[in-house]
């Protein structure tokens, strides 16, 4: 129970779509969704694969709470060998779209090879067909998602499509459910595009089926009451989103700022959580209001309207609208990264991401990277099309997050992601990320434990894998040093762990600010056959993490990959309480090594992957 037990293959090749029986012995060992998907992805392409071939393969797939009672349990994850960094991929998404895919009955969708022509796949609970998407093409994610609805009649239908950024072949292209919801890293939305796949659209009403009703409907009450007297996931989160960090995070100098220059922003209170509250000269606010995802009783969606008369939009009424405010990575990205304090603008260029199908992460640490170079005079307003891209313009900004959207002028160059922009001007050591792909909002020389997280990640540099941010700076579920190693490759070894069987079952990573494995493991032994204990969870998640490990290796990754840029390891901040400091990789990596059971290059021992049954 709890998992629908049925897989879709969808042969973008040849036209068909064939329904499988989910392997349940693979179910119970990886759980599902990013654990499941991740499995199916190792059997089933080589390692090597050019990512935008059509021998790589991409997988949506939900976890077996995906669509029960369950807080959050909206999530599914979409999973491929990653266009922007060469690795394994791995997606995870809210909204709406999950759940309706579950109560269409599916766990799992495989598409492979690619179709002659630009395609959608309709799924109308066990029905299933490929339709012609050429009316779709070259449009927008807004205009493909009501457009795909008014087509079927059905405003219930749930879409996830990619625009022109998956089009054109931005490498950090995304894919948009929901309108505002993003499966958002790693270039997914590229690989799709490469398919020639346009959109999924599902309708779905058969329900969801647990194992022990009376069990899981008790641990679904407990873990509620649990988010709801949480200072973060009942009222840090609800009122103020993600965005009630910004200046948490810039007060202890771990604020990425102008290309990770900087550990601080002087401007930040001016795009924090408390500005979005803010009422402006025309007596309005940023934020609108909050949302939430299916289930979600925590609420951190945003959602905000820009000031009509700011130059982004006072000609333009299409984006005079209420739509998907920023979270704080958005708005990090954009704003600090790139010196911008210009609150409207950046929501706009949030607003473009959404529109089009781009990582607003990576789009903002490129252009990032590519103002460093422009103020070096490595790039010129020759290459740029006369943009001045300087620190701090947020006109700059704006133009060029939009000529990324179309796949035009210098935005095809921002569209290659900072590693290669950087590189193909000379100057590779601009590019803040690893294996390929851009930082997130947290300078590791003011949080230690993120550098190591960073340094290892599988999906390349990612904050959703192991967040030691909550232990080091909000002291959850205990309070650390962020400035200290010590202990630090035992705490990510154990949110990586963690984290993996959290998004193999379909909840949002958020809940962990409130819940242990204590809270999450009885929601899962109530819904799934079998037995699931704190124990085998957190099991679960090292076998799936290793698994990943396994992936990358294959693909020609080494353990000389998990490292930082020269300037986080060899510059050290300038202010804040960091100030002084850079990351101290080299004393954590190898205790991290052998907490993993992993040898002096960073591969699984034997030993290892038979105790995890990976050998």
């Amino acid at each position: 129970m709890a998992w629908a037990r049925k897989l879709l293959r969808v042969n973008l090749t040849a036209g068909t779509c064939t329904t499988e029986a989910l392997n349940m012995e693979w179910a119970h060992q990886f759980l599902g969704s990013r654990g499941l998907a991740a499995k199916y992805l190792v059997e089933e392409i080589d390692p090597k694969v050019d990512p935008l071939s059509p021998e790589n393969k991409m997988i949506m797939a939900t976890g077996p709470l995906t669509g029960t009672a369950a807080s959050t349990a909206g999530r599914y994850t979409v999973t491929t060998k990653g266009e922007l960094t060469g690795a394994i991929a791995c997606s995870n998404s809210g909204g709406f779209f999950g759940n309706e895919m579950k109560n269409a009955g599916w766990d799992m969708i495989i598409f492979e090879g690619k179709s002659p022509k630009p395609v959608y796949l309709l799924l109308q609970n066990d029905q299933a067909q490929l339709i012609d998407a050429a009316e779709f093409w070259g449009r927008s994610v807004w205009d493909t998602e009501e457009g795909i609805k008014a087509k079927h009649q059905d405003p219930l239908i749930r879409v996830a499509s990619i625009g022109k950024a998956g089009e054109e072949g931005c490498k950090f292209a995304c894919i948009v459910n929901d309108l505002d919801r993003a499966a958002g890293r790693s270039g997914v939305g590229a690989v799709m595009g490469s398919k020639n796949l346009k959109a999924v659209a599902i309708r779905g009403n058969l329900g969801v089926k647990v194992d022990n009703l009376g069990q899981f409907m008790d641990a679904v009450k407990a873990g509620k009451a649990v988010l709801a007297g949480n200072p973060v996931t009942g009222e840090g989160l609800p009122t103020y989103g993600t965005q009630v960090l910004m200046n948490v995070i810039n007060e202890i100098g771990a604020l990425p700022t102008n290309n990770h220059r900087d550990v601080q922003f002087e401007r930040a209170n001016d795009i924090s959580g408390e500005a979005m509250h803010a009422v402006r000269q025309d007596g309005t606010k940023n934020l609108v209001t909050n949302a939430a995802c299916f289930g979600c009783t925590i609420a951190c969606q945003r959602v905000s309207k820009i000031e009509r008369s700011h130059f982004t939009v006072k000609d333009r009424p299409q984006y005079q609208i209420a739509s998907g405010g920023l979270e704080y990575e958005n708005a990090w990205a954009l704003g600090a990264d790139t010196g911008v304090n210009d609150l409207e603008a950046i929501t706009f260029a949030n607003f473009i991401c959404n529109e089009q199908g781009m990582d607003p992460i990576t789009l903002g640490a490129t252009i990032a990277a590519a103002m460093e170079m422009f103020e070096e005079g490595v790039i010129t307003t020759k290459e740029t099309g006369g943009i001045e891209l300087r620190f701090g313009n947020a006109e700059a900004l704006v133009q060029v997050t939009e000529l990324t959207a179309k796949g035009e002028g210098f935005g095809r160059e921002i569209g290659l992601g900072s590693k290669r922009l950087c590189e193909k001007y000379g100057r590779g050591e601009l590019h803040m990320g690893v294996k390929g792909q851009e930082f997130p909002a947290y300078d590791s020389r003011g949080i230690q434990g993120m550098g190591l997280t960073y340094a290892t990640s599988n999906r390349g540099a990612c904050h959703l894998r192991s967040y030691t941010v909550a232990s080091e700076v909000l002291g959850i579920p205990e309070k650390t040093d962020p400035l200290e190693t010590t202990g630090k490759a035992g705490l990510v070894k154990a949110f990586q762990d963690a984290t993996a069987a959290v998004d193999a079952s379909g909840l949002c990573i958020f809940t962990t600010f409130a819940w242990s494995m204590e809270d999450i493991a009885p929601q899962v032994n109530g819904a799934c056959e079998g037995e699931w204990t704190v124990e085998s969870m957190l099991e679960t998640g090292e076998r799936i993490w290793n698994m990943e490990r396994q992936f990358n290796l294959a693909a020609g990754f080494t353990g000389k990959d998990d490292t930082l840029p020269k300037r986080i390891l060899k510059d050290a901040a300038k202010t804040g309480p960091a100030k002084g400091k850079v990351n101290e990789l080299g004393k954590m990596l190898p205790e991290y090594y052998q907490l993993r059971g992993w040898n002096a290059e960073g591969v699984p021992t034997g030993e290892t992957l038979q105790r995890l049954g990976l050998d």
